[in-house]
């Protein structure tokens, strides 16, 4: 099978179940966010390959199975209101993250200054991952009639991506570069 289909060559793509719509259509835009964030993700994960540090493999399971999931938020975005996909967001999913947070939490410094992305690379790339999740939840609320809880999932993956940033820097130890005051 050919990767390429020529179908899109005029501005136009697929949504789930065959409906064409624009490539700058609200649902194309929200689940190409997530895919962007998806490969942020993949990039942090890249970057902690050649690391050792306690907790790594947790942190590597969780980010896979977070992509896995976000892959299927962005088929959920790509489906037309009224219709129905084969795989759909559970609470189950939001809870997890929920208790990833918390576990994290428990081995961080408390906050005490903003802090700005940065740190080691796997840090910094799960900055970007946040900030493109943050997009992708923002078209989201654009499109309208998103599954709450997708809308949910994205707003507390950003929350995960920020903490987890954290993470990586502290097992690694790499300091948080901080917000200078004027």
């Amino acid at each position: 099978m050919k990767i390429y289909t020529k179908t899109g060559d005029k501005g136009t793509t697929s949504l789930i179940y065959g409906q064409r719509v624009s490539k700058t259509d609200p649902r194309v835009e929200a689940y190409g966010t997530c895919d962007e964030a998806n490969s942020a993700i993949g990039l942090g994960v890249s970057h902690l390959m050649g690391e050792e540090f306690a907790g790594k493999e947790a942190i590597l399971d969780g980010l896979h199975e977070i992509q896995t999931v976000l892959f299927h938020a962005g088929a959920e975005l790509a489906t037309p209101e009224g219709k129905k996909v084969n795989w759909e967001m559970k609470q189950e999913h939001i809870s997890n993250l929920e208790h990833a947070i918390d576990e994290m939490e428990g081995d961080l410094p408390q906050l005490k200054n903003f802090i700005l992305p940065g740190g080691h690379p796997a840090a910094a790339a799960l900055h970007l991952a946040r900030t493109i999740t943050r997009r992708a939840e923002r078209k989201a609320v654009e499109i309208g009639g998103v599954n709450p809880l997708v809308m949910s999932y994205l707003n507390r993956l950003s929350d995960y991506l920020f903490v987890a940033a954290r993470y990586v820097n502290s097992k690694l130890n790499r300091s948080e570069p901080v917000l200078h005051q004027k």
